[in-house]
């Protein structure tokens, strides 16, 4: 798992749309979909439940998705580090 596909995945677990995530990333609406695909299929998880055109976290996202936050938290952090900012 990479920081773009956490960064995808707590946006769009904020947002519940996908759509909205892909503009407010600057991204494709396929490569957010395709991000969070690779995702899944890493974890072994359904992170979202795809109801209709309706988005809802699963268990194991709504679990998942305080570690991504704390996980995009110390990559912040070890950036501001690493580059003498901290």
């Amino acid at each position: 798992m990479d920081t773009k596909q956490l960064l995808t995945f707590k946006t769009a677990a904020e947002n519940l749309n996908f759509t909205q995530t892909a503009k407010i990333l600057n991204f494709a609406q396929s490569s957010v979909t395709a991000k969070i695909k690779s995702l899944e299929d890493e974890l072994d998880t359904k992170l979202f439940e795809r109801l209709g055109k309706k988005l809802y976290l699963t268990d194991a996202g709504e679990q998942f998705k305080s570690y991504a936050d704390r996980l995009l938290a110390l990559t912040d952090e070890a950036r501001l580090i690493a580059t003498g900012g901290g």
